[in-house]
């Protein structure tokens, strides 16, 4: 909330605002600022010639704002709020039946209070020129690679449109060579003869590599675009970026080159140009955890009105985007994929992720800082930080009927005890743990 400015008078209806200073400026303060700021109440009085007034004559009394209800769990916002504390990144996590938002944060953050009554130059400069960019709300406009969290959403791809069987298997040297060119791509480990499962599980390069090659980027864009890559979820707040999914037309247009088959290549392993925002990631992660339903994350909750005291739900209907699998066993195979991030024996996020009490789905990602070769689930804390990697998890919970859906970006975090998958681990025991309480 903050003073207003002229170019917003220009917008409201002066005499609404005639008894204020202050409007919505951002979240859910501007996006309901209707619904808060009620109407303004006046009279009309008979006044003699020196303006005193002399009888009313009529009174139309002020409608008090009404109070919003948000959709955010008060004890797990603070609980991801102390996860990123003192590092830079991004959690979300949605109720994937309804598209609630259970969780919303960026980090670091700033005091909005701040700016109420008008913030100080000096103050105001520290903040926007601050390298740690705190007035740049991650969660919905952060974009990132999005790294090996895309490989369930190309693995549902491929068997949906018949490019791929789930028992089919690759052979991973640990490269592979772009077709029709002598560029050779590492993966990050030899994993020999591998299916689908064990692809995703043990985020095999290779397999996706040769999996992008043959579904080719028409194909790849437009599995994708189901899922909501490279579109606004419609979340209700201002503000959110709809990340970037490249195609050849893209590449022409603004960089003025061909497309590559190399291009498709880094795109089936989530990089190059791909970007996603942790938003979108978190919707994404949902629509798998509801076999093909795409929900739109919203924060409002319902709406009470403050001389009643009734709460009314919110009721509006959520878009929903069913992706059709030609086969109910497509959700099965890329569901158990992610379930052996965690679970399985060879999973990347075994070691940091996995859960004492609970079975869930994930997946690890990593988005490139720089050029450099490891084990997917290593522990890179000897390196410097700000040479580490981003690290990026997935998830949801529980893996069978998902009451959580969640999205994680550490900006550095690498891979290990400091990376993203430790923070799924201890969010996913404090929902579940919670909700087998109530």
């Amino acid at each position: 909330v903050g003073r207003i400015d002229k170019d917003e008078l220009s917008d409201l209806d002066a005499s609404e605002y005639s008894g204020t200073s202050y409007i919505g400026k951002l979240g859910a303060e501007k996006a309901y600022e209707s619904i808060l700021h009620g109407h303004v109440g006046y009279e009309e009085v008979e006044v003699n010639v020196q303006g005193r007034v002399i009888r009313q004559l009529d009174t139309t009394p002020p409608v008090s704002g009404k109070n919003i209800y948000l959709t955010l769990n008060v004890a797990l916002q603070n609980l991801a709020v102390d996860e990123l504390a003192g590092r830079k990144g991004a959690i979300v996590a949605l109720d994937p039946r309804d598209g609630s938002v259970l969780a919303l944060v960026s980090s670091p953050g700033y005091d909005p209070n701040l700016f109420v009554n008008g913030i100080d130059p000096v103050s105001y400069k520290k903040l926007l020129y601050s390298k740690d960019t705190p007035l740049l709300n991650r969660a919905i406009q952060g974009t990132y690679p999005p790294g090996s969290t895309i490989k369930p959403f190309l693995a549902f791809t491929a068997l949906n449109d018949g490019v791929r069987k789930a028992e089919d298997e690759t052979w991973c040297p640990g490269w592979y060579k772009v077709p029709g060119s002598s560029i050779k791509k590492n993966g990050w480990k030899k994993h020999g003869h591998i299916d689908m499962t064990q692809a995703i599980a043990q985020s095999c390069d290779v397999y996706f590599y040769e999996l992008a090659a043959d579904l080719g980027i028409n194909r790849l864009d437009a599995g994708l675009q189901q899922f909501g890559f490279g579109q606004l979820t419609g979340i209700d707040i201002s503000g959110e970026n709809a990340g970037l999914l490249p195609s050849p037309a893209w590449k022409r247009k603004t960089r003025g080159q061909a497309w590559f088959p190399g291009d498709t290549v880094n795109a089936g392993i989530g990089q190059g140009a791909v970007l996603a925002t942790p938003i979108q990631l978190a919707a994404a992660t949902a629509a798998i955890a509801n076999r093909g339903i795409l929900v739109t994350p919203h924060l409002l909750a319902g709406i009470q009105d403050p001389v009643t005291g009734v709460i009314k739900k919110f009721h509006e209907p959520v878009t929903r985007v069913a992706i059709k699998a030609q086969q109910p066993e497509y959700w099965d195979t890329v569901i158990n994929g992610m379930v052996e991030v965690v679970q399985g024996a060879h999973g990347t996020a075994r070691y940091y992720a996995k859960s004492k009490k609970f079975v869930y789905a994930g997946k690890t990602g990593t988005a490139q800082v720089y050029s450099q070769q490891g084990e997917e689930d290593a522990d890179d804390s000897n390196i410097p930080e700000e040479l580490r990697n981003h690290a990026l998890f997935i998830a949801f919970a529980p893996a069978d009927h998902p009451t959580i859906a969640m999205s994680i970006v550490v900006e550095h975090g690498g891979h290990g005890p400091s990376g993203a998958s430790p923070i799924a681990r201890r969010l996913v025991d404090y929902w579940l743990s919670r909700n087998e309480k109530n």
